[in-house]
């Protein structure tokens, strides 16, 4: 019996033994993966999208938020213990490769690359609209496609022109988060002139804390979970960085304290200052809602160039996350070969597929809004868990291998492993069962189900006809 047919591919494969990764450049500092991971957690969800959140859950977003993000934390962890040990492009898809099979690696990997490059266009489109009613005279289509030419350009280059771009629009997105929570506070303290403090009664009035049950809770809770989405770009950026392993250990490490600060502080600000059910919260969003309450001049525009900036800043990352994730793919041989070149440290052929998809993307939802692009809307809903529980399960699976075969790799460690991971796999079982109980996100439960299991099958056949070639070459 040959050593193919007699172990599986994970055992059979040491420790330190890496699958195949692109030949990239390491031209990140410290400072962009600090940013990268810092402004990783602040998009155009968190501002707008949490407005319909607190109309659903009332006070109970904070402990929504705070469920979610203990559990986005724990994937973090998770995530940065295996970038630590291994840093690569391909991210959790290498980790999945290396710990579950070349199935797992191929399903996690484009499944991901998927949801990167629809969310491409879905920034596309919102950065176009806020554009658009400055600049009515100019149509939307051409201001994503200016866009699109922009952040393909930068993508195209050296990588520390990504790092800088994402640099400073981290900068300035995490300085109007933390400008809104000094104000909040303040506000909260009744130090501002006018503004009376409003102790708990926007908390406990109104219906309560808890106003429509656990039903509203779980509305809150699932809205929650896929506001956390962007935190996985740092480990991907890692790989290109001056010092990956110790960039991303400090990046996961201080990972912990920002989805608390921003996320559950500004959630609690709002509810505090405002009551739940003022409708300006789900109309015009959160923050604009508070800051109007609080009399802040021009709050509506501040709030308007701030989201711009999040979803221009979500567009670069994604183009950059997704031609990463797929030059990674296809250097493991997942993928077309033509898509894999690497020239200058870049793969500028992955950059320009992901960036023409997602511009094909915008294209569908003029063109087929009610079928095609509603069903790519729903394809991608549930695809970050699908990603976090192949993390999780990968995890579980290279903590054992590292302990045995490479403990000195282990930089940044799970925190009572193993469970806190089977915990979070509980949870994220537990969410997917809450999603089958709404209809919405039901309905994305199914689409994307059906594309993880198409993607699990072309990986499990590929990977079966690469043994088999293997096992009669060794014969």
């Amino acid at each position: 019996m040959s050593r193919t047919s007699a172990q599986s591919p994970v055992d059979a494969q040491p420790i330190d033994q890496s699958p195949a990764e692109p030949s990239l450049s390491r031209g990140l500092k410290q400072r962009h993966l600090s940013m990268i991971a810092l402004g990783g957690v602040i998009g155009a969800g968190l501002f707008v999208g949490s407005g319909t959140a607190i109309a659903a859950a009332g006070p109970s977003i904070i402990l929504a938020y705070a469920i979610s993000g203990a559990l986005v934390m724990l994937v973090m962890r998770m995530l940065g213990e295996m970038a630590a040990a291994y840093p690569a492009s391909g991210s959790f898809s290498v980790h999945a490769e290396r710990g579950i099979g070349p199935w797992a690696g191929f399903t996690a990997g484009w499944s991901f690359w998927f949801l990167l490059c629809v969310a491409v266009g879905l920034e596309g489109i919102g950065a176009a609209g806020i554009v658009h009613g400055w600049l009515p005279g100019v149509p939307e289509w051409a201001l994503v496609a200016l866009f699109m030419l922009l952040f393909t350009g930068t993508n195209l280059a050296a990588v520390k022109n990504f790092g800088e771009f994402e640099f400073w629009f981290a900068t300035l997105k995490v300085g109007a988060i933390v400008l809104f929570l000094v104000i909040g506070v303040l506000a909260i303290l009744g130090v501002l002139p006018d503004v009376s403090a409003p102790g708990m009664d926007n908390l406990t009035g109104h219906g309560g804390f808890m106003p429509n049950g656990t039903e509203g809770l779980i509305v809150g809770l699932l809205a929650s979970v896929f506001a956390y989405g962007g935190l996985e770009t740092v480990t991907i950026a890692a790989a290109e960085s001056e010092h990956p392993v110790q960039g991303v250990a400090k990046a996961v490490r201080t990972a912990m304290w920002r989805i608390a600060l921003f996320y559950v502080g500004s959630m609690a600000v709002v509810v505090v200052l405002l009551p739940w059910t003022a409708k300006e919260i789900p109309t015009k969003g959160p923050y604009v809602a508070t800051l109007d309450y609080l009399g802040i001049p021009g709050a509506g525009q501040i709030m308007n160039v701030v989201v711009l900036i999040a979803l221009l800043s979500a567009m670069n990352a994604n183009i950059y996350g997704a031609s990463r994730m797929a030059s990674s793919l296809v250097a493991r041989g997942m993928g077309p070969k033509a898509i894999g070149k690497v020239t200058g440290g870049v793969p500028r052929v992955a950059v320009l597929v992901s960036a023409v998809f997602g511009f094909v993307c915008v294209l569908l939802s003029y063109w087929r809004p009610d079928d095609v692009f509603a069903w790519l809307l729903n394809t991608i809903g549930a695809i970050i868990l699908v990603v976090w529980f192949f993390i999780a399960i990968s995890q579980l699976v290279l903590r054992r291998k590292l302990e045995r075969e490479a403990p000195e790799k282990l930089v940044v460690k799970m925190w009572a492993y193993p469970y806190l991971t089977v915990l979070a796999l509980v949870a994220m079982v537990a969410v997917f069962v809450l999603m089958a109980r709404e209809h919405d996100t039901r309905v994305q439960l199914y689409y994307t189900g059906g594309l993880t299991v198409v993607l699990a099958i072309v990986g499990y056949v590929r990977q079966k006809a690469a043994e088999s070639r293997a096992a009669a070459a060794d014969a």
